[in-house]
């Protein structure tokens, strides 16, 4: 048996499980999400990350051609703080594939490099 090198959530916690969030907010990012195959939750958007970890992620993702969707969590602090709340996760950026939380920027390297972040691509690119 393969160990996942995620530390998700129980899918309940994420997204469903965000009790105290406004509901136009919840609604928003599960709109964004399911729209997006690959979305980030990041400090600053593709262009210009305002973090090493951000920059990290869309690099990581760039080189393996993922398609993703980016939102700026430092436009909005009701965003950033509601973030938190919806996947369980306290540090950005949060990476969801196929509607699902992934992870964060280190679960994101170790699963580009172990093979298991181009395998959740391929998934979700067939989805």
């Amino acid at each position: 048996a393969r160990r996942s090198l995620r530390a998700r959530p129980p899918r309940a916690a994420a997204g469903p499980g965000a009790g105290g969030m406004a509901p136009e907010l919840k609604s928003a990012i599960d709109e964004f999400i399911s729209k997006n195959k690959v979305a980030v939750f990041m400090k600053g958007n593709r262009q210009n990350p305002q973090c090493g970890f951000s920059a990290r992620v869309c690099q990581i993702l760039t080189i393996m051609e993922a398609e993703f969707g980016t939102v700026d969590i430092l436009a909005d602090e009701r965003l950033r703080s509601g973030m938190k709340e919806y996947s369980q996760w306290p540090t950005f950026p949060q990476v969801y594939i196929n509607g699902e939380f992934f992870g964060g920027a280190d679960i994101v390297l170790e699963a580009a490099q172990s093979g298991e972040l181009k395998e959740a691509l391929e998934v979700a690119s067939l989805e």
